[in-house]
This record gives C-alpha cells, sequence and structure tokens, in this order.
C-alpha cells in the first residue's frame, strides 16, 4: 500500500510514484486524487497527457466515472520536461504513460533528480498481455508503484488484462469498453485461445 510521505528537504531531491494496471482500474482516478491532495496542500502541480489520448477532452486529464483535471498536451516526451516551470512546480503528474516515446524514463528521472514528485499513471501491459511500452522501465526507477485492479466482466475476480474485443493488431487503438475489456488471468487464457482457433 502507498503511504504519502513528506517532501525531504534535506537532500532536495524528488521521487516518482507509478500507478499502474489494466484499463478501468482506476489508475487515472487515483491520479487525479494525489493530484488533489497535493493542491489541497498548496503545492503547485503540472499536469501532461500524450496527444494521442483524446477520448474525454483536450484539455483535461478525465477519469471513466467523469473526474477530471485541467491537462496539458504534449506530442513527446521531452515537451514535458521543456514545458514544467521547475522553480515553482512540486508536483508533476503524467497520464497514459505508456503511449509515450522511451525518453519519458529520463524525462521523470530528470524531474526527480530537480527535486520534483512525480506521479505517472498508465497501462503495464498491452492487449496481447505484454509489457506496454516504456512503463516497465517506468516502474523499475520508481520509489513506489502501485497496482490496481478492475473487475473481470467474465469472472468476477480480480482483472489484470486488458482484452481487445476487435480484430485490430495495432499496438494503440484508444477507445474504452466499446473496445476493451477487463479479465482475470483465467477469462483472458481462454478468450486468447478462442480467438487462435478461430483464426
Amino acid at each position: 500500500m502507498f503511504l504519502e510521505i513528506p517532501v525531504n528537504q534535506h537532500d532536495n531531491l524528488g521521487w516518482v510514484e507509478v500507478i499502474t494496471g489494466s484499463m478501468f482500474s482506476g489508475k487515472t482516478e487515483e491520479l487525479i486524487r494525489r493530484l488533489r491532495r497535493a493542491q489541497i496542500a498548496k503545492q503547485k502541480i503540472e499536469i501532461f497527457k500524450p496527444a494521442v489520448d483524446n477520448r474525454y477532452a483536450e484539455d483535461r486529464v478525465v477519469s471513466h466515472d467523469m473526474k477530471e483535471i485541467p491537462s496539458k498536451v504534449v506530442g513527446s516526451a521531452r515537451e514535458i520536461f521543456d514545458l514544467v516551470n521547475r522553480d515553482e512546480v512540486q508536483v508533476v503528474g503524467i497520464d497514459e504513460a505508456q503511449f509515450f516515446d522511451d525518453e519519458i524514463v529520463d524525462v521523470v528521472n530528470e524531474l526527480a533528480n530537480a527535486g520534483l514528485r512525480v506521479i505517472v499513471a498508465g497501462l503495464d501491459m498491452d492487449f496481447r498481455g505484454k509489457p506496454f511500452g516504456p512503463m516497465p522501465y517506468l516502474m523499475a526507477i520508481a520509489e513506489y508503484v502501485t497496482k490496481v485492479h478492475a473487475i473481470c466482466t467474465e469472472t468476477g475476480n480480480l482483472a489484470h488484462y486488458s482484452y481487445r474485443k476487435t480484430a485490430a493488431d495495432d499496438l494503440i487503438v484508444v477507445g474504452e469498453k466499446q473496445i476493451y475489456e477487463p479479465l482475470s488471468r483465467a477469462a483472458f487464457v481462454r478468450r486468447m485461445k478462442q480467438q487462435k482457433k478461430e483464426a
């Protein structure tokens, strides 16, 4: 369980928190919750999301249950570093980190090394059940990793997988419940076997 900790005033270094899990597990909701708590503590925050994620709003990070917070849209990870006002900001939030290029790892490290608390949310696995983009590396460098779970629509157990219900083979297909379904390991394995039989 993650416990929010005070800033280390002596070392003047920040840290990295990663919130991860399948689709519909509450990653963005938890990111927004932590950022709101930082605001209550009168800390200055900045939030970023990738340009590819345009599901709900262009200028806000929005959770599936419609909680939202203003954000900046960026086309690359390096833009985050360039846009953050490191003299004023204490907390940086980054949503949908799996969609960023690998440079996101360096950017997150640089921000933490500059004394900022960096909170990153993203899918740990893609629709095939494989590690998604830079997420494994972000989890490796993070001081705190929180894995959240959805509920499997088939078994009612904890869901770890984001099963794609369409035939699209592209790695990145942005969508909601019409395209993706949270599944437990057992349900995911059954569906993947069925897909192979039908192929």
